[in-house]
């Protein structure tokens, strides 16, 4: 709070005037309220205290002159006539009275006391303390010691605590003897501190009131500096450190507190170390409050330099300096203070000056009670006055603090308020931008993937590896921000509480597969194994199906994106109606600190501590937001350097309410499971025999599902079904398909590794898969994609769309299949002209010299050209005895051209019947031929080998020719349009993988040979 006028020198220094004053006031009244009653004071060795009226409200001193006996232990009660005696004052110092008049040494104090009459039988003594060491007896009985007084210095142990002592007696008179020694303070020595004399109840309250009130006033700072320090902490030290120092100011300034004047903290200090650690707490708190201030007010002075290093001389002077040579590491002690002090009140004044503020003022008066404080700390010091600890000038300083603190702290809040709210209408636009800035986004970046991707695939581009690698790289980015789009938008959904859940009873086990699936597909350049481990019987959860795709897809992105390598365990297990989900990871792990932040929002780790950078920190937030809208608790675990487990908990589906409503569920399940069953396969020629018709098959383990999709499609397709992955390759594999119809969501084996099987041996065009899915989230679909699927369908499934769909995939397939027939064909009856030629002038000349051979070359040519235009070649499968005609035919034409040149080696195996598609082996023989052994001068031998096997039938054309490179036989069994110049070769691969899933081998060796075998599997 400011003030808008200046304020005068001449004010604050009549403020600084009349605050002295008070605190003046209050410390006259403290000591006036503690002077004892006028009484008799000791003279010549003797209190005579006969006519005093003893109270239980006040004690009294016994001040005045003792005998005084130097350099002498005097026995009690013994005939001191003889002794060399002296008069001493005390309080005083006994230096004046020893040799070399030295503050060191040893001496015997004694008084007489002359008690009222048979008014009082308890007395009580105290002795504050003696220096520095001190033993009291009383007639003759040793009461009470301080140390260990001695005549020499090896046996004497000085300390400086308060004692007193309670003693009955009937006596009217007593001896009250102090033997005393001093060989640790140079300064002073002897009684230095008033003895007082009083009832039992008087002598106790002088010991425990000044006791009590050091301690509460010294819990009390030690308290507040827990306080500061304890909201420094809170504040992460990032801000307040006038806190700090307030803290430190309070606890050194306690500790000085408990341990000094009735020192109710005593420590295991011999006494110089006592005054040392003394000296110490009080130069530190003064230091402190120069720190606290320099904070407080933000002030740059060189004057900090030199209080500085007059403090650290102070602190170690203290500890190496003897303490002979205090005196002078005094005179630096008061020069620090006086220009500490002096600096306080001048930096002060000219804040209040330029600018005047509450916190000055409060600060001024701090000052000023501190001022005063130290100030009368001295004069107790020098004897100038003697009372019990004061308590209130700190006092007040402190609460001048705290009203300074806490009037910061209202301004504060009500900044902290205001700011809240400027805040909160910055956050409400951020979420609008970035809601806004996701949909804007969205387009442009599909588009850009969309653009890489067609680049990528298309393979009229020529690009180079390092141009792949960035396109790959383009498309993978895009993806990830893709992701951190969709984060973006659920972010601000569950913020304006726009999400509902729509829950059902979902197969854990069947969606955890999914999602591995998904991930798998993400992994790439990591040596990672992922482990499913939740049991088959696993109850179903109570849950909505997307979401809990979505939260398990970000806690295993969460696991591969700080694994390396390793095992990555997804598992769970059920209590007290309650699934336990568990995501364990084998990955570099997280310390305490991002343990303690990991479900916050927009809080990721560098790259450093993650093996992948990027993303926004929201995939676990959303994760913890999803999992307690399902009324589960989400939590994390981690070993820096061995991995992390994260676990969520989602209720349980609830059980049918009674048996009649289980029973019933039972038999509604199992007429839809009669409705839905998968027909039959039909016989592998009942196959062929409609294969004018289009065949689906549809995969759904929920039978409800096949039902009402087969109801869609009956009409207008041959429609199959299958309840699992296994069924379904098991159907797919003993027929010829059309299209295949997988749901994502089947136990055991997923939509997706479905389709990746079906894709290691049917292409995208030889076996269409449109995969159906509950979720359309760029991750879905990706990995849909990546598994090889053609297209996909949204559930709930419109009619329409799967129709346009399958209409779409069907028709490609279809058209893809004729192409093939027709290309087939094609290719016999493309008989060259020349090899046309060639055979009628082999005729010709046969005609002259043998007759017999021209006839049979006659009747094998025919037969040759009545196979190649046989309209059976547009069938489906031919006979392995009519293919291996044909072929017959074409090499008994092709000896009798070349000779010797061409050698024909059979090795058929007996009882071999099997059907394969027409026009296989004769172009392949033809290629050994013409491109094989015809390439060397001096031929060679083709070799026909069929060998009947458990399962299939082998089919091996072998020639020793001259063989190719690896990269030719590349491009022969690429489906490249580019690469058919070996057309008959590439056609009949891709006859034999659409069928059977599994094309030609070639093994070649460059002048060696080359070797072209296939398998035809056996029927069922």
């Amino acid at each position: 709070m400011k003030t808008s006028k200046p304020m005068s020198k001449k004010n604050i220094f009549l403020i600084i005037v009349l605050f002295f004053l008070v605190l003046t006031g209050f410390r006259f009244g403290w000591l006036f309220y503690h002077e004892p009653p006028d009484h008799p004071q000791a003279e010549q060795g003797v209190v005579d205290l006969t006519d005093w009226d003893f109270t239980d409200d006040q004690a009294i001193t016994l001040d005045g002159m003792w005998e005084f006996y130097p350099n002498e232990f005097i026995a009690p009660n013994s005939d001191t006539s003889d002794e060399e005696m002296e008069y001493i004052s005390v309080p005083g110092d006994w230096s004046n009275h020893q040799e070399n008049q030295s503050a060191y040494g040893y001496g015997t104090y004694r008084v007489n006391i002359l008690l009222p009459d048979g008014k009082q039988s308890l007395y009580g003594i105290r002795m504050k303390s003696a220096t520095s060491a001190g033993a009291v007896y009383i007639d003759g009985e040793l009461m009470m010691e301080s140390g260990t007084p001695a005549k020499n210095v090896d046996q004497a142990e000085g300390t400086r605590f308060p004692l007193s002592t309670i003693f009955p007696t009937e006596s009217k008179e007593i001896e009250l003897m102090i033997h005393a020694s001093n060989y640790e303070i140079p300064f002073w020595g002897g009684l230095d501190q008033s003895l007082k004399i009083g009832t039992e109840n008087a002598i106790l309250s002088e010991d425990n009131r000044p006791l009590i009130l050091q301690i509460v006033v010294g819990a009390i700072f030690l308290l507040h500096s827990l306080y500061a320090f304890s909201i420094y902490l809170l504040g992460k030290g990032k801000y307040l450190k006038e806190i700090l120092f307030f803290g430190v100011m309070l606890l050194v300034h306690g500790l000085s507190i408990l341990i000094y004047y009735d020192t109710p903290l005593q420590l295991p200090l011999d006494i110089i170390w006592y005054y040392k650690l003394v000296y110490f707490l009080y130069v530190s708190t003064l230091f402190s409050l120069l720190i606290f201030f320099k904070h407080m007010f933000h002030i740059k002075s060189g004057v900090y330099s030199l209080l500085l290093s007059l403090y650290i001389f102070i602190v170690i002077g203290e500890m190496v300096v003897p303490f002979d040579y205090f005196i002078y590491l005094g005179m630096v002690v008061a020069i620090f203070y006086i220009l500490s002090i002096i600096f306080l009140f001048t930096k002060t004044i000219k804040i209040i000056r330029n600018n005047v503020s509450l916190e000055a003022i409060f600060i001024l008066f701090f000052i000023t009670a501190f001022t005063s404080h130290v100030n009368w700390h001295i004069f107790r010091n020098l004897g100038m006055v003697n009372a019990p600890y004061y308590p209130f000038d700190m006092f007040i300083s402190i609460v001048i603090i705290a009203l300074l603190l806490f009037n910061r702290h209202i301004r504060v809040a009500q900044i902290n308020e205001q700011q809240t709210e400027e805040l909160q209408q910055a956050d409400e636009k951020k979420d609008e931008f970035l809601a806004n800035t996701s949909h804007e986004l969205r387009n442009p970046l599909h588009g850009i993937m969309n653009i890489a991707q067609s680049v990528l695939d298309d393979k009229d581009e020529h690009l180079s590896d390092k141009n792949k690698e960035n396109l790959n790289l383009l498309v993978n980015v895009g993806q990830r921000m893709s992701f951190t789009l969709n984060d973006l938008l659920d972010v601000t959904r569950l913020k304006e509480h726009r999400i509902t859940l729509d829950r059902t009873n979902v197969d854990l086990r069947i969606v955890a597969r999914v999602v591995l699936d998904m991930i798998r597909f993400m992994v790439s350049g990591k040596d990672i194994r992922f482990k499913l481990d939740i049991p088959v019987d696993f109850p179903k959860v109570h849950a909505d199906e997307n979401r809990l795709i979505q939260i398990l897809f970000n806690l295993l992105h969460n696991a591969v994106k700080y694994t390396n390598n390793g095992t990555i365990t997804l598992s769970a297990d059920h209590k007290n109606k309650m699934a336990a989900i568990y995501v364990k990871d084998t990955g570099v792990g997280m310390n305490k600190e991002t343990l303690n932040r990991v479900f916050q929002p927009y809080r990721q780790e560098d790259s450093g501590i993650t093996s992948i950078g990027g993303g926004t920190g929201l995939g676990l937030n959303i994760c913890k937001q999803f999992v307690e809208l399902h009324g589960g608790e989400i939590s994390a675990e981690s070993t820096l350097g061995q991995g992390s487990v994260l676990s969520f908990t989602l209720p349980l589906a609830p059980r049918p309410a009674d048996k009649s409503e289980a029973v019933a569920s039972t038999d509604i399940e199992n007429k839809f499971s009669d409705i839905g069953a998968e027909p039959p396969m039909p016989h592998k020629m009942d196959a062929i025999a409609k294969e004018d018709q289009t065949k689906l098959l549809i995969v759904d383990d929920d039978t409800v599902n096949l039902k009402v999709l087969k109801t869609m499609l009956d009409s207008e397709y041959d429609v199959f079904t299958a309840t699992s992955g296994e069924k379904a390759l098991d159907l797919i594999y003993d027929g010829e398909w059309d299209l295949v119809i997988a749901d994502v969501m089947m136990p055991h084996m997923s939509g997706y590794e479905l389709t990746q099987v079906l894709r290691n041996q049917f292409t995208i065009s030889e076996l269409p898969i449109l995969l159906l899915t509950a979720r359309h989230q760029v991750e879905d679909i990706n990995t849909g994609f990546l598994a090889g699927a053609n297209d996909y369908v949204v559930k709930p499934v419109e009619a329409m769309e799967l129709k346009a769909r399958v209409r779409a995939l069907t028709s490609l397939k279809q058209s893809i299949r004729e192409q093939l027939r027709i290309e087939a064909a094609w290719l016999q009856s493309q008989i060259r002209p020349h090899f046309l030629f060639n055979t009628f002038n082999t005729i010709a000349s046969l005609s002259e010299f043998d007759t017999d051979r021209m006839i049979k070359l006659l009747n094998e040519f025919g037969n040759y050209l009545r196979r190649s235009f046989d309209v059976n070649n547009t069938e489906s499968f031919t006979s392995l005895e009519s293919e291996l005609d044909l072929t017959k035919s074409y090499l008994y034409i092709e000896k009798e051209r070349f000779g010797d040149r061409l050698n024909i080696k059979w090795d058929i195996e007996d009882g071999v019947d099997v059907h394969l598609p027409p026009l296989t082996i004769q172009p392949l023989v033809e290629n050994a031929v013409r491109h094989g052994v015809l390439k060397k001068s001096n031929g060679g031998t083709v070799t026909i080998r069929v060998t009947d096997q458990s399962t299939h039938v082998e089919i091996a054309i072998k020639d020793e020719g001259v063989g190719m490179e690896q990269e030719a036989i590349r491009k022969i069994l690429d489906d490249h349009p580019h690469h058919l110049s070996g057309i008959g070769v590439t056609n009949t691969n891709k006859r034999l993988k659409k069928l059977y899933g599994k094309g030609l081998e070639i093994d070649s060796e460059p002048g060696i040979g080359t070797t072209v075998r296939f398998q035809i599997p056996k029927k069922k």
